[in-house]
């Protein structure tokens, strides 16, 4: 759980905002990247002229006043270095880091739990590993309470409630990221794949965390 204080201090200079110039600096800007790399049959196969749909979707269900913060938004464990001895943590590789939502920012970290970089198929997430209701509501509290003070139920399930709307967002963002690394990148990771799985858990979680469904975008 030192995590949670570590991204404390990432989040540090507060502010309040809207989400919209989050998703238009980065989530469109990705589809338009990703459009002009795909083949017809890859845009057709992954329905992208449909994203265009799903991200105004979000971005009017995530309207409103938001906690604005400097994020790292590639929180997955090897970014994550522990020192053996002293137990401190040291967070690396910002390549991602932007002013946007911290629920976004944690969940991301969130879904990266579902990861394994160190395998022989590295793009294959299981999501049984997302972490359950205890360990979030355990990680959030001692995220919000670092600061100082106890934070109130309230706070804490409406931070719990908006990270995991923002999971949707993460699903996103990380499966236009596969399918532009696919066409940029060398190494070798089935990004096509990959992209495939969090376009599916979005389809998936989707109509229980914003109450609307849809076609499957692949």
């Amino acid at each position: 759980m030192k995590v949670a204080y570590v991204t404390l201090f990432i989040y540090s200079l507060l502010l309040i905002a809207a989400i919209s110039y989050f998703l238009c600096c980065f989530f469109r800007n990705w589809l338009k990247t990703a459009k002009s790399l795909c083949t017809p049959e890859e845009a057709k196969d992954f329905r992208l002229d449909s994203i265009e749909d799903e991200i105004s979707l979000i971005e009017k269900e995530l309207s409103g006043d938001q906690s604005i913060g400097f994020c790292h938004n590639d929180l997955q464990y090897g970014n994550i270095m522990v020192d053996e001895k002293t137990r401190s943590i040291t967070i690396i590789d910002y390549e991602y880091a932007s002013y946007n939502p911290i629920a976004f920012d944690i969940a991301n970290h969130f879904c990266e739990m579902t990861a394994d970089y160190h395998t022989d198929t590295p793009h294959i997430l299981d999501y049984s590993k997302y972490p359950g209701l205890e360990e979030r509501q355990r990680f959030l509290h001692i995220y919000l309470s670092s600061s100082g003070g106890l934070p109130s139920d309230i706070e804490l399930e409406q931070l719990l409630e908006n990270v995991e709307k923002y999971k949707l967002a993460s699903h996103l963002f990380w499966g236009l990221w596969g399918i532009i690394s696919e066409h940029v990148n060398e190494i070798d990771f089935d990004y096509m794949e990959y992209a495939r799985q969090r376009f599916e858990q979005y389809c998936l979680r989707k109509p229980a965390l914003l109450g609307s469904s849809g076609p499957p975008l692949m």
